[in-house]
């Protein structure tokens, strides 16, 4: 280990001016064993630093170096493991924990005794040695031997020291003033030995010679001592006089000191006699336009408020510690409750007798109103209570209860007036729509519309049954009928439109009013939201719950004061919405197709609304009654496809235009015009598409079921009737369903021409369908003579059964026959007539193409040709 330690030394120690002083094998705990040696060193260069360090053997060769050096000024802890039984463990923390395993025991504890001395003689930090042996420590040594210890140890630190440059010069001149100092070295130190005899003698005849001189000194230093004793008892006399001076300086300095701290304090308690009065002081005349103000004018307002809110600024200074102690700050605060009791009480009681006053005043204007349909305008009432704006704010901030209970007296008196006003103002609504008066609807509804209703049903039932011998003058009377009731409906349900448009349109304009008066008289702050029912949100809407809970002396946020201004809105006009649902059950009732013209208006009206304020009670009421007008509407799309179902069909007369075909058509004319740019379009496509469907089955059903009309006619011209309609009103919606019903008219259209013209040449037909029955089997065309059933001679036999004249007789009668079969709103005789002559025709050709190919070089040929065939179709047409 030494020779390891001298080879440290010299190769990497000695370069960086260090000195090695302990050393110890180790390898880290736990891993592989790889070997290193922990130096402890210090620097030869003052100030000393002391280290320890890392060292490593190459894996290159067999020389060492320097991985890693920790100062030990930063080692906290040195922990041996355990301070009883030997281990050759040991751990030091430095800025992280670093476990080691030496190679012996003993070589780790001269390694930790080492780091302990060096950190008393350079450091003398805490370091904590923990689990080591107190024989390795020398705490518990007295301080004298702690220095011979840490002397020792500085020897032993310093038993080599280098010569300096002075040193080895001197050594040098004396070894050469004795050439034979390296020959003889015991002749060379004898020299030495008498040279210092020699020197040693004369150091001691130099004491000896200066005694007299040291006498001399020795009683210079008598004199100045006492010299000194004179200086210090003249001190003292000034220290005596000092001290009586410094006394009656701090007297002064004492009285100086109280002096300032007594300005001091008055000028603190002028500042807070100022701040009181200015802060706590109401002036006289504001007391007594709190105690005795008119508060009937503007003047008299105006000054109130004034006084209040200086009152209000005094109860609410901020007193500064201290301040609520004082007796007269206790006595102004006591009249300031008393002022501000006693005015917030005489306050209450005006504004309820303004609030009562209004009541009887608007009444009397309630006759003027009576026979109009206007509602009473509040604005006046309005106008003037606002001048009580800021006075209201001053009692909801100071007295929330006199403010609360203003609030439910004014939601009291306002909302018997309003329910009077706004009942009679329905009242007259209904009179209008139906006609009749007071006395007279006690008796149930008696209006025209309702008389035009029954009618009309009365008039479909009697074009359904109607007999085909009257058919002629009963159908001219139907149209009569038909067109009196249409026009009076349409005035019926125009004035109705008209009406509910007015209601919807004084309503709205007086509940924003009231609700911007109750906004701005009670200081409630309304705001746009995001919340609140949508458009899209009404048929799923089933109504609104309101509940209202206020706290004594909690600031309201401004959700919580909009939701009192719903509540306020709410209980003032707590009727609208019910007799909102009653008007429009009667509209309803009087004609179920208003309901068309209520969804618009109200979808309208809404939306109007909820683009002001979503969250708002007229929002909130139009939507809840939005969604009976929906309800209403659906019932009556659904009362129309239930009358589609139930429809019956006399047996004895033709079926005609089917009544809810006609009745289809009224309505799509009439919400195409009533929901012409409309919000709620979406509402009619989806009845559109639920209604046609309906109309198809049923047409479907009809047919089936009619006897005396064929099934091909009533599906015809029933189909041709909704796409002429379809195409007039352009239904982007159903433009499916209108090129259906385009195909369906166009295919039965077909069938029925095909059917028909079976019978006029029956047997030209039979036979020329065995014919092509021949021809099919296999036989070729031109061998289809000597068949025996269809040889020339039958041929000619069948042609000569229908010469000109029968072809022309059978047409006539397929003439009448389908002339009796189509009806005459529809006038498609002659488009029938004109598809049944192209199809003979297409016979005709096809029957002269059969002979031709079949009976070639037979000549024969029809016993008409297809310019007759013209001829005949052309005057049996004119004749009819």
């Amino acid at each position: 280990m030494t020779a390891i330690k001298h080879a440290l030394q010299r190769d990497i120690f000695t370069p960086n001016d260090e000195r090695l002083l302990s050393i110890v094998n180790v390898c880290k705990a736990g891993k592989k064993k790889r070997n290193c040696f922990l130096c402890a060193t210090v620097t030869t260069e003052r100030p000393v630093q002391v280290n320890v360090v890392k060292v490593k053997k190459s894996d290159k060769g067999d020389f060492y170096k320097r991985q890693t050096a920790w100062a030990l000024r930063d080692l906290a802890v040195v922990d041996a493991k355990d301070a009883v039984k030997e281990s050759p463990e040991f751990d030091l923390h430095f800025d992280k924990v670093y476990k080691w395993v030496a190679s012996s025991t003993v070589e780790k504890n001269t390694f930790i005794s080492c780091i302990w001395k060096l950190n008393q003689r350079y450091l003398r930090k805490k370091i904590d040695f923990i689990n080591v042996s107190s024989q390795l420590l020398e705490e518990s040594v007295p301080s004298g031997e702690n220095q011979s210890v840490a002397g020792g140890d500085e020897e032993a630190v310093d038993e080599y020291q280098e010569l300096n440059a002075r040193e080895e010069q001197d050594i040098e001149i004396m070894m050469e003033g004795c050439e034979y100092a390296i020959a003889n070295a015991e002749a060379f130190a004898e020299k030495l030995s008498r040279e210092l005899q020699v020197l040693d003698g004369a150091n001691i005849q130099s004491i000896m010679a200066s005694e007299k001189q040291v006498n001399i000194l020795m009683k210079l230093l008598d004199e100045a001592l006492k010299e000194v004793d004179q200086i210090e008892l003249k001190l003292s006399s000034y220290e005596e006089m000092l001290q009586s001076v410094k006394e009656q300086m701090d007297q002064i300095s004492e009285s100086n000191h109280l002096i300032h701290l007594s300005n001091t304090n008055n000028v603190k308690l002028l500042s807070e006699i100022e701040f009181l009065v200015n802060h706590m002081d109401l002036a006289k005349g504001h007391i007594k336009a709190l105690q005795e103000g008119d508060l009937t004018s503007s003047r008299g307002i105006e000054a109130c408020t004034n006084a209040a809110d200086a009152l209000l600024q005094c109860m609410n200074v901020a007193l500064r510690p201290g301040h609520d102690m004082l007796q007269a700050v206790k006595q102004q605060q006591q009249r300031f409750s008393d002022l501000r009791e006693q005015f917030a009480r005489r306050l209450a009681s005006h504004l309820n007798s303004v609030f009562v006053q209004q009541g009887h005043d608007q009444s009397s204007t309630l006759a003027q109103h009576s026979a109009e349909l206007t509602l009473p305008n509040h604005h006046p009432f309005h106008r003037d209570l606002l001048r009580y704006a800021k006075l209201m704010e001053w009692l909801k901030n100071t007295d929330y209860g006199k403010y609360e209970g203003l609030t439910k007296n004014y939601m009291d008196y306002l909302s018997r007036l309003y329910e009077r006003e706004i009942k009679d103002f329905f009242e007259v609504a209904k009179i209008k729509m139906t006609g009749t008066t007071r006395e007279g609807k006690k008796f149930g509804l008696h209006g025209s519309s309702g008389k035009l209703t029954g009618s009309t049903s009365s008039l479909n039932k009697l074009s359904v049954q109607s007999s085909g011998n009257r058919r002629s003058q009963s159908s001219s009377l139907l149209d009569m009928g038909n067109m009196s009731a249409s026009d009076l409906d349409v005035a019926d349900r125009t004035k109705f439109d008209k009406i509910f448009e007015q209601v919807l349109s004084e309503l709205e304009p007086l509940c924003l009013a009231e609700q911007d008066f109750i906004s701005k008289f009670f200081k409630l702050q309304q705001h746009q939201s995001t919340s609140g029912t949508t458009m899209n949100e009404v048929e799923e809407m089933d109504g609104v719950a309101l509940s209202r809970s206020h706290t004594s002396g909690v600031a309201q946020t401004v959700s919580s004061e909009k939701d009192m201004i719903r509540q306020m809105m709410t209980k003032i006009f707590r009727c609208i919405e019910p007799e909102l649902n009653n008007l429009i059950a009667l509209g309803d009732k009087i004609d179920s197709f208003n309901s068309l013209y209520m969804l618009v208006k109200m979808s309208h009206h809404v939306w109007t609304a909820q683009n002001v304020d979503p969250a708002s009670f007229l929002s909130t009421t139009l939507g809840n009654v939005l969604v009976t007008v929906k309800r209403n509407f659906d019932k009556c799309i659904s009362n129309q496809m239930k009358q589609m179902d139930e429809v019956k069909i006399s047996k004895k007369s033709k079926v005609g235009i089917l009544p809810f075909v006609a009745e289809f058509e009224e309505f799509a004319a009439l919400a195409e015009s009533i929901f012409k740019n409309a919000e709620r379009r979406g509402d009619l496509d989806k009845a559109y598409i639920k209604l046609i469907r309906a109309v198809f089955d049923s047409v479907e059903k009809v047919a089936n079921e009619s006897q005396k009309t064929p099934r091909d006619v009533v599906m015809m011209e029933n189909f041709h009737h909704i796409f002429a309609t379809l195409s007039r009103l352009k239904i982007s919606c159903l433009e499916a369903e209108k090129k259906e019903a385009k195909q369906k008219y166009t295919d039965h259209l077909q069938s029925y021409v095909i059917y028909s013209l079976g019978q006029p040449l029956e047997k030209l037909n039979h036979f020329f369908e065995g014919v092509e029955a021949r021809v099919a089997q296999g036989i070729r065309e031109e061998e289809v003579s000597y068949q025996l059933a269809f040889n020339k001679q039958e041929l000619r036999k069948v042609i000569k059964e229908y010469p000109g004249k029968e072809v022309k007789k059978g047409l006539d009668n397929l003439y009448k026959k389908v002339d009796k079969h189509l009806c005459e709103e529809e006038n498609l005789l002659q488009v029938v007539w004109h598809s049944m002559q192209d199809e003979f025709i297409r016979q005709y050709k096809h029957f002269e193409g059969l002979i031709a190919r079949c009976y070639p070089g037979s000549g024969i040929t029809m016993e008409f040709t297809i310019q007759d065939i013209l001829d005949y179709c052309s005057s049996i047409a004119q004749s009819h």
